[in-house]
């Protein structure tokens, strides 16, 4: 169980990373919150993958577009755009 939930985090870093990385300009996240972003991103793309093409159907492309797409979602709540990432939120 440890295993699972240590390479979980290590996928959604990567896909995170990768997702911010998509995206032109410097986010304002961290990694903990990067994590998150490319967890929920794998898990929207493999529901997305498993509706479209049936079971063990998991889609590593399918999962960074979904993050990708949560980033701009989260660039747009901050009042920015495509390239910019807009302000980050006050602590």
């Amino acid at each position: 169980m440890i295993t699972f939930l240590i390479l979980l985090a290590l996928n959604g870093l990567i896909v995170g990373a990768l997702a911010r990385l998509a995206l032109p300009g410097k986010d304002p996240m961290s990694i903990p919150m990067t994590i998150l972003v490319g967890i929920a991103g794998s898990f929207a793309g493999g529901l997305i993958a498993y509706a479209l093409f049936g079971r063990n159907a998991g889609s590593w492309l399918l999962g960074l577009i979904c993050a990708t797409t949560i980033v701009y979602f989260i660039r747009r709540s901050r009042g920015g755009s495509l390239t910019d990432p807009g302000r980050p939120p006050l602590r």
